[in-house]
């Protein structure tokens, strides 16, 4: 199995509440970020990591991203949509709608961030272990964010972002695999976070690692947005 076999998941369906004023009316997957809407910079960089289709879960002015992204053709992509509907569902909820359209094994990534690392190299990693999930992760120690992952022996024992404890040297890096059996746990059209999911499958042992050694860039915070530009401008 190669990566371009195994579809993205992208939650863009959150609103942007740490970013204020300065996307009132976009949604993160459009700020402008060295030039061009940041999901430009997203899709290319999937694309050229060798992944060949995005299922984006929209939410919150996710009729603008449609129109934006549109096919995917133009990116080299093959696009698709499922829209949380009148209700806003979380992460794991929207997960969990768009379960029909991302089959048996697939890719979640968040819609503000950037995450340049090996894709096919992480998948392998889950393709040889028994784990419904994988979480990629990084040695932060509080330099980027709060720390709150225990990575050991190649397995998430740990993960809690609500509740982070000292020995919590590594961070949900922002990508994971998880296999369709994992979202049995998710609850039907009701709101629930993937954190919530991340956490149970942790606890329960159910969560294989990767770690990753290049540093994520974000644009859901006013920093993040700042620190993308400046790496994205140059660089994207």
């Amino acid at each position: 199995m190669s990566p371009g076999d195994v579809p993205v998941a992208i939650l863009a369906g959150g609103r942007a509440t740490r970013l204020g004023s300065l996307v009132a009316d976009l949604p993160k997957a459009l700020i402008p970020v060295g030039g061009r809407p940041f999901v430009d910079h997203q899709l290319a960089l999937l694309q050229r990591r060798g992944l060949r289709r995005v299922v984006f879960c929209v939410g919150h002015l996710g009729e603008q991203i449609v129109a934006h992204v549109g096919d995917g053709a133009r990116f080299g992509m093959r696009v698709e949509y499922a829209s949380d509907g009148p209700r806003l569902l979380g992460t794991g909820g929207a997960l969990r709608r768009a379960a029909v359209l991302l089959g048996p094994l697939f890719w979640v990534l968040y819609g503000d961030a950037y995450l340049d690392f090996d894709y096919g190299v992480a998948l392998q990693r889950l393709l040889g272990r028994p784990e419904p999930a994988l979480m990629t992760v990084y040695r932060n120690e509080g330099r980027w964010d709060g720390s709150n992952v225990v990575y050991r022996d190649g397995r998430v024992v740990c993960y809690d972002k609500r509740q982070p404890s000292p020995d919590m040297a590594y961070i949900d890096y922002g990508a994971s695999l998880l296999r369709a059996s994992a979202l049995g746990r998710v609850p039907p059209d009701e709101p629930y976070d993937l954190g919530d999911l991340q956490h149970e499958l942790a606890e329960a042992g159910l969560m294989a690692g990767y770690e990753v050694d290049q540093r994520f860039y974000e644009v859901g915070s006013v920093e993040g947005l700042r620190e993308a530009e400046a790496f994205l401008g140059t660089n994207g």
